[in-house]
């Protein structure tokens, strides 16, 4: 591994895909859960990533509290009324966050029914997918994909250029 590459992993932002997801069985398995395990891998190559489950919209923020670093975990919540980004403007999101010393980046889908006004209110981003309702294992994967997407856009690789 060339020299630079260690040093810019270093000092890279972690992605955590949070995903609000009560303990039921099966929803670690099948299609969907393949897809974000297989994106989340291929998005570890340009910056450590991870998924976490938590089960209520309270855990994942106790656990927001419970982090120490030298800067905040900045949140991020897929919410319907949040701002639909393209996929060049989502890594560009990303970039600015990884390049301005943001340690821990969480992009987190919420309860079904929402995230309530708290949670909103301590988030530095709205997005959203648009208008549409996904099914938690879905939006998952989609929102896998889109941070790959996102992190190939920044390196200059050519899997966006097909559209």
């Amino acid at each position: 591994m060339p020299f630079f590459y260690i040093l810019q992993y270093a000092h890279s932002v972690k992605l955590i895909l949070a995903a609000i997801s009560p303990a039921r069985s099966g929803a670690k398995s099948g299609a969907a859960a393949t897809l974000v395990a297989d994106f989340l891998a291929r998005a570890s190559r340009y910056l450590p990533c991870q998924a976490q489950a938590h089960d209520s919209e309270a855990a994942l923020l106790a656990w927001l509290d419970r982090q120490s670093a030298r800067t905040a975990p900045v949140l991020i919540l897929l919410d319907s009324r949040g701002r639909q980004l393209t996929s060049e403007a989502f890594a560009a999101q990303i970039g600015c966050h990884r390049d301005n010393g943001t340690q821990t980046l969480v992009l987190a889908i919420g309860p079904p029914d929402g995230w309530s006004n708290a949670a909103r209110a301590r988030a530095g981003l709205l997005l959203s997918f648009g208008a549409i309702t996904l099914p938690h294992e879905f939006a998952r994967a989609v929102l896998a994909e889109q941070v790959y997407r996102a992190l190939t856009i920044l390196a200059g690789h050519p899997y966006h250029s097909g559209h």
